[in-house]
């Protein structure tokens, strides 16, 4: 089985013995409590804790070397201004579309008071259920949020990662990115090498760790269905139709108007020729991985400037995450909301603002998402276990929002070419190709 398959299993595994458990041991329950505890928990924290390890330097190398590379876009001129505005403006419109679709739908609705407590220690324990609720009613106002940004000590962040210090951590990474991309390259070449070496190394003891992602997912799934039984599967439901609602909205609507009003091109026609390189987004998960496809379709298919293409599909595959950043947004609010963590509109806009942030530094392979949801679900309170809950479906739709990342590059670029002066024959794709 390829792994995206085992975990599936995994997940309807630990779904259906919970429930069977749950069914058969219903007049037992201090059998069933014992192996929730015993059995199935540890199983599930063993694979999240060998996940959390590799969180702290896969942020800081991963949102380091993803400004580094922003701030060269800064230096290019015209090109890199108005690929950078694009990003930010779809990446934007993201955020709204996230936000309004979770608040609409509330997916993470319906569990009883008593439940939510039950699923709380399940998935961290008592001690994480009282932290939830006091940090949730422990917020700051915006003047000391904003002066706790910038950490004095970034090492001590570190160390409190869990605790709240990712985030001023993070802060730290954009401004060493961006004096790292202020430096000549020769200067700052020694250390982007040692930066990418941590970074790649990180990936690997990720990989590494998603081989016991079957069994810790179906430990995790089990202690969830044994312990709320069949309304997990309705809440899982909605979750998984928000977000594909959500995704598909922002590739057809968005994207289209874009392409329509910017480019000047016919949405239908620009999404039949990005067939070949969407279905390899979506079979790969990976922006990384269909780069080279998404060249190739820029030049042939779409008939733009090489120079254009090139430079903006390069940096668009780190720096333009949109659909990640959705599906990040979304996510962080639908577990706040199944933990019962109110955020009031503010808050809600804030954790959006993070999403987009931690787009930048995901990593642009299978499942490169998952570190970065944890890091914003410690800011308001709910335990990173939880992402747990969510792993098994977690494949499903980092395949369609790798296509709205793919598509979002392409879109940019062809919006960019259209506002950029052509600079002779081969300038352009398949024209240069017969030449």
């Amino acid at each position: 089985m390829s792994r995206h398959t085992q975990i599936l299993f995994g997940m309807l595994t630990g779904l259906a013995l919970g429930l069977f458990a749950r069914l058969v041991l219903e007049g037992d329950p201090q059998t069933l409590t014992w192996l929730v505890k015993n059995v199935a928990t540890p199983l599930g924290q063993v694979f999240m804790n060998s996940v959390f390890m590799v969180v702290v330097p896969l942020v800081v190398t991963a949102l380091t070397l993803g400004v580094a590379e922003v701030g060269d876009v800064g230096r290019v001129g015209r090109m890199g201004l108005r690929t950078l505005g694009l990003t930010v403006v779809f990446s934007s419109l993201a955020v709204v579309i996230g936000l309004a679709a979770v608040n609409v739908t509330q997916p993470g609705l319906g569990l009883s008071e008593a439940d939510r407590q039950v699923l709380l220690a399940s998935v961290g324990g008592p001690e994480a259920a009282q932290q939830a609720v006091s940090q949730a009613a422990q917020a700051k106002g915006w003047a000391q949020t904003l002066v706790d940004l910038i950490p004095r000590n970034p090492f001590a962040e570190a160390v409190n990662a869990f605790q709240g210090g990712l985030l001023p951590l993070m802060v730290f990474a954009l401004a060493l990115g961006a004096a790292l991309s202020s430096l000549k390259p020769e200067r700052a070449a020694p250390l982007k090498d040692w930066l990418e070496s941590v970074f790649l190394v990180m990936l690997k003891v990720i990989e590494f760790a998603m081989t016991l992602a079957p069994l810790g997912v179906a430990g995790l799934m089990f202690a969830v269905a044994a312990t709320l039984g069949v309304q997990t599967v309705w809440l899982l439901g909605k979750y998984v139709a928000v977000v594909l609602g959500a995704l598909v909205f922002h590739q057809v609507v968005v994207y289209g108007l874009g392409v329509r009003l910017i480019a000047r091109r016919d949405p239908v026609q620009f999404f039949k020729d990005l067939r070949e390189t969407m279905l390899t987004a979506f079979s790969t998960s990976s922006s990384a991985a269909t780069l080279p496809t998404a060249m190739r379709a820029a030049t042939e298919n779409l008939m733009l400037p090489r120079r254009v293409s090139h430079f903006v599909l390069t940096i668009g595959a780190t720096a333009n995450q949109n659909g990640t950043a959705l599906y990040e947004g979304v996510t962080v609010l639908f577990l706040a909301q199944l933990f019962g963590v109110h955020l009031d509109l503010g808050q809600q806009v804030t954790v959006m603002g993070l999403a987009v942030l931690a787009g930048v530094g995901t990593a642009g392979v299978p499942g490169g998402s998952l570190p970065m949801i944890v890091i914003v679900l410690g800011t308001i309170g709910v335990p990173g276990a939880a992402i747990g809950l969510i792993l098994g479906i977690d494949r499903l739709l980092d395949m369609c929002r790798t296509v709205l990342n793919v598509t979002g590059d392409l879109a940019i670029a062809a919006c960019v070419a259209a506002t950029e002066p052509a600079e002779g024959p081969d300038d352009a794709g398949p024209r240069s190709l017969s030449a």
